[in-house]
C-alpha cells in the first residue's frame, strides 16, 4: 500500500522529476526574476486567496481590487488612453480566446467570420478558430518572419471580423509591423488586436532602456486590443494574464450572462466561471512589491542576459541566430554538421532545458530560448554549456530518420488511423515505452523521436502527439476498500 500519511513529502518526491523553476536554466514554460523574496510572497498572497472566488466581485471585492489595480497598471505599460478596460485572465490562451470570441460577435450580420493572421501567430489563434467557427486566414511571413503587412492587407475582406500581429511572435521572437496591420484594419472598420504575451509587460521598459522597439501598443492608431501575461515577464505566479480593450464598448460583446434558468443569474468576464483568488492575488502581491522600478531593474537584466546569449552564439560554431531578437525570446538554427534536436538533448543533460521548434513551412527545425532576468547570474555557464552541447552534438553528427521510415509516416493519413496503429507508430516512434512494473516509459533522449516527427507532416503531428498524450493522461485508480493490494 502507498503511505498517504504525509502528501507533502510526496509531493516533493513527485516534483524531484520535474523541470526546475527557479535558477534560470529553464528557458522555456516558466520565467524566474530570481529574487527569492518575490517568489515568498507571491506563495502566501496564493495561498491566502486559495479558496476565494472571483465569480462574484460582490462576494469578493478585494478581488475586484486587485484586479483593477492589474489593468491599471497594464494600460500605463501600453499607451492605453482614458475609457480603456481590461479584464484578468488565466493565462495568454484565455485571452486570446476571448479577443476572437469579442471580434466575432461583435459582428452577428456576419454569416462565416474570418481572422487574418500571419503564419507566426501563435497557436492559441487556431485554437479560437476551432472553438468559435472562425475561419483562420494564414498568411505567409517575409524573409525576416515578420508579418507581411502588405499580403495582410490583401487578405481582408467582407467576412473579416480581426486581424492579429505579434509583439513579439514566439517562435522567433521578432515584432510585426503592427502600425501597417493596424492602418489596414482601421480603414477597413475591422478590429486589430496585438498578442502581446510575451512582450507586453517587457518592451515598455526595452523602449525606456533604449533598445529599438517597433511601435506595437495603443500609441498604435487602430490597434482595438491587447494581450499581456502577468505570469510571463511581470513575473508573477502561473495562472493570470490581461485582455485589454480600448475601449468599454469594444470589450462588451466578451461578457456572458445567462438567466434563463431557476439559480443565480450566471454573469462571466472570461471563459471560467469559479476563478481561484489565489492567482489575481498572487501577481497583485508581486506587482506592488516590484514596482515599476524593479521592473525596469529586471528588464535591464534580463535584456542583459539576452545580449549574452547573443554573444555567445555569434563565438560558437555550427549554430547561429535564425534572426535578431526584438525582445527576451531567442531562436538558434545549426549548420548541417549537427541538428537542433541532439543540441537540445545535450543542453539538457547538462541542466540546461531549451525548446526545440520543428520544421515549418519549409524552414529547418530550430532552438528557442525564453531568456529570464535570473539567466544573467549564469550567462559564463549557459556559453560554456552551449559550447560543450554543440561540441557534442557535432561529433554525433545529424540525426537522420531512415528514408523507408519516412516513406511509410507520408503515405499514412492521420484521419485513418485506428488506436492500434496509433500504438504501433508511437512504440516505433520512441515517444511511449513500457517499465518493467508495466507504468508508462518516456524516452531520456528526444532527438530521434522529434527527428521523426519533423519529417511528418502538422497534421500527423498533431495526430501523433494527440494519441500521446491520451496515453499518458490515463487514471491511477486507487484500490477499492475490502481489495488486496
Amino acid at each position: 500500500m502507498t503511505d498517504r500519511s504525509d502528501p507533502l513529502t510526496r509531493l516533493r518526491a513527485l516534483q524531484a522529476g520535474d523541470l526546475p523553476v527557479h535558477g534560470g536554466r529553464t528557458l522555456a514554460y516558466v520565467f524566474d526574476s530570481g529574487l527569492p523574496e518575490v517568489d515568498r510572497l507571491a506563495r502566501e498572497a496564493v495561498a491566502a486567496y486559495a479558496a476565494s472566488n472571483a465569480l462574484d466581485p460582490t462576494a469578493f471585492p478585494s478581488l475586484l481590487t486587485m484586479e483593477n489595480d492589474l489593468v491599471g497598471f497594464a494600460c500605463n505599460l501600453v499607451d492605453a488612453p482614458e475609457g480603456a478596460v481590461g479584464t484578468v485572465t488565466s493565462g495568454g490562451t484565455e485571452s486570446v480566446l476571448l479577443a476572437v470570441q469579442a471580434a466575432r460577435d461583435s459582428r452577428p450580420d456576419i454569416d462565416r467570420p474570418s481572422m487574418v493572421l500571419p503564419a507566426t501567430a501563435h497557436a492559441a489563434f487556431h485554437k479560437a478558430a476551432h472553438y468559435f467557427g472562425v475561419r483562420s486566414v494564414v498568411v505567409p511571413v517575409g524573409p525576416d518572419f515578420r508579418a507581411d503587412a502588405a499580403a495582410m492587407e490583401q487578405a481582408l475582406d467582407e467576412t473579416t471580423v480581426l486581424a492579429v500581429a505579434s509583439a513579439p511572435s514566439y517562435a522567433h521572437g521578432v515584432v510585426d509591423p503592427v502600425g501597417e496591420i493596424a492602418a489596414a484594419a482601421h480603414a477597413r472598420g475591422i478590429r486589430c488586436h496585438v498578442d502581446a504575451c510575451i512582450g507586453g509587460w517587457v518592451l515598455p521598459y526595452a523602449a525606456r532602456l533604449g533598445r529599438a522597439i517597433p511601435p506595437w501598443s495603443f500609441a498604435v492608431e487602430g490597434v482595438t486590443s491587447i494581450s499581456l501575461d502577468t505570469h510571463k515577464y511581470a513575473y508573477a505566479p502561473k495562472g493570470t494574464s490581461i485582455l485589454l480593450h480600448r475601449t468599454a464598448e469594444l470589450r462588451r460583446p466578451q461578457f456572458f450572462a445567462s438567466a434563463d434558468w431557476p439559480g443565480y443569474t450566471m454573469l462571466n468576464s472570461t471563459m471560467q466561471s469559479t476563478r481561484s483568488g489565489g492567482p489575481v492575488a498572487g501577481t497583485w502581491a508581486v506587482v506592488q512589491h516590484l514596482g515599476d522600478e524593479g521592473y525596469l531593474r529586471l528588464a535591464r537584466e534580463v535584456f542583459e542576459a539576452v545580449d549574452a546569449v547573443v554573444a555567445t552564439v555569434a563565438a560558437q560554431p555550427g549554430i547561429s541566430l535564425v534572426v535578431a531578437p526584438d525582445s527576451t525570446l531567442v531562436a538558434l538554427e545549426t549548420d548541417d554538421t549537427c541538428d537542433p534536436f541532439t543540441v537540445t538533448d545535450e543542453m539538457l543533460a547538462r541542466g540546461w532545458y531549451v525548446q526545440p521548434q520543428l520544421s515549418f513551412a519549409g524552414r529547418g527545425p530550430s532552438i528557442h530560448l525564453s531568456v529570464s532576468a535570473a539567466t544573467l547570474a549564469h550567462a559564463e555557464e549557459l556559453r560554456t554549456t552551449l559550447g560543450e552541447a554543440v561540441a557534442a552534438a557535432r561529433a554525433a553528427g545529424p540525426v537522420r530518420v531512415d528514408p523507408e521510415v519516412v516513406a511509410f509516416i507520408d503515405a499514412l493519413d492521420p484521419a485513418a488511423l485506428s488506436g492500434d496503429d496509433f500504438d504501433g507508430l508511437l512504440a516505433a516512434s520512441g515517444l511511449v515505452g513500457t517499465s518493467e512494473d508495466g507504468a508508462l516509459a518516456l524516452p531520456a533522449r528526444m532527438a530521434e523521436v522529434n527527428a521523426m516527427l519533423d519529417v511528418a507532416s502538422p497534421a500527423m503531428r498533431e495526430a501523433l502527439l494527440i494519441a500521446f498524450l491520451d496515453r499518458l493522461q490515463r487514471p491511477v485508480r486507487p484500490h477499492a476498500p475490502g481489495r488486496e493490494a
